[in-house]
């Protein structure tokens, strides 16, 4: 595996609910917070921007973690 993939596997760029708590989107990501569109399925880069579209209406700023934090 490659150092981008491994460092990629280790974030996720997480888009918290405004209305929903504990609820939201997350892809995965690098530590800057760059999603990889090409390794999201359709579904998932649907769902990517259409977050990115309505952060301060339906999700908060994104927030850059550890893929393994909750």
């Amino acid at each position: 595996m490659s150092a981008v993939l491994c460092e990629t596997a280790a974030f996720q760029l997480r888009f918290g609910s405004l209305f929903h708590p504990g609820r939201g989107l997350s892809f995965p990501c690098d530590a800057q917070g760059r999603v990889d569109l090409d390794h999201l399925c359709e579904r998932e880069r649907a769902n990517y921007f259409y977050a990115r579209t309505v952060v301060g209406r339906e999700y908060a700023t994104p927030e850059v973690v550890l893929a393994d934090a909750h």
